[in-house]
């Protein structure tokens, strides 16, 4: 006999004269095998975010420039860090970066027993169980990531430069806020140079810039993205005609579910890279550049 949870979350289609099996639209936390979750979980994270982080490079970058002063859009990032930086230039941070898979098992781990925990509350509306679920997830996530964030943030920015004018001298100086020597230095050399400048620079304090900023950004974000994805799934399980794969389904929630909360949170989300990455020393760092090369 199924238990109740998965007698509340099963869907079951009939087609006259047809035999049809009923189906498990959403997979609770008690159905699953914990040790083959977490091992894929990590495998499928690392997988994606190798294909995608050099979208995030040109976001971060995109987010810091002051107008278009460096990228004119997404496809002129695009070009000039393939000219100037090459293939390389779209994974800096990416090995330091990657370390918030962690984060991403501890979110997961929130989420699923938040909502476990609604549902022993007699908690039974889905969308307001994702909502608090996804939100609790994001702060505990959060408070694990920001300051691996910030490290990969400032790496991703190394080796970008503005152009200034001091008189009719044009002068190319850095974008990011925390310069660290390069030459001779191997990356895991120039990571802990940085970490060094950070704690050098604004103390412990450093690695948490922006924080309440990303609970600002992400706590809504992730809260939003399980409600629109329970809402949109449940909405194109009624328009989609019979016969539409769950797996399709889930898929189109999931993609309509992150453009809407993207559209909603993205100004948010410029704030907060700004705060981690500029410090209020950037612009007095701006002055010095252009007084040396006045000398």
């Amino acid at each position: 006999m199924p238990s109740k949870i998965m007698e509340r979350e099963m869907a079951v289609s009939y087609v006259p004269g047809i035999e049809t099996d009923p189906y498990i639209r959403t997979i609770e936390w008690e159905m699953m095998d914990k040790s083959k979750f977490f091992s894929l979980n990590v495998t499928s994270s690392f997988i994606v975010r190798t294909f995608l982080y050099p979208f995030t490079v040109i976001k971060t970058r995109l987010q810091i420039q002051k107008g278009s002063e460096i990228y004119k859009g997404t496809f002129d990032a695009f070009r000039k860090i393939t000219k100037y930086e090459g293939t390389k230039g779209f994974y800096k941070g990416f090995w330091v970066n990657s370390f918030t898979i962690i984060s991403g098992s501890c979110y997961v781990l929130t989420y699923e027993n938040v909502r476990h925990l609604l549902h022993s509350y007699d908690v039974r509306d889905a969308q307001i169980k994702a909502l608090v679920a996804g939100g609790s997830a994001s702060l505990v996530g959060q408070t694990i990531i920001v300051p691996v964030d910030i490290i990969s943030q400032h790496l991703m920015l190394m080796g970008q430069f503005k152009n200034q004018y001091s008189g009719k001298k044009k002068i190319s100086i850095p974008t990011n806020s925390i310069v660290v020597e390069t030459d001779g230095k191997s990356k895991f050399g120039i990571t802990s140079s940085l970490i060094k400048e950070i704690y050098k620079t604004d103390g412990l304090r450093g690695f948490y810039r922006g924080y309440i900023a990303s609970l600002c950004t992400y706590v809504p974000n992730s809260a939003l993205w399980w409600s629109f994805y329970q809402f949109y799934q449940d909405q194109l399980h009624i328009i989609l005609p019979f016969g539409v794969p769950l797996m399709m389904q889930q898929v189109m929630a999931a993609m309509l579910g992150g453009l809407t909360t993207t559209v909603l949170i993205n100004p948010i989300d410029i704030v907060r890279a700004r705060l981690q990455v500029l410090s209020s020393q950037s612009l007095i760092h701006d002055d010095i550049l252009l007084i040396r090369s006045n000398q």
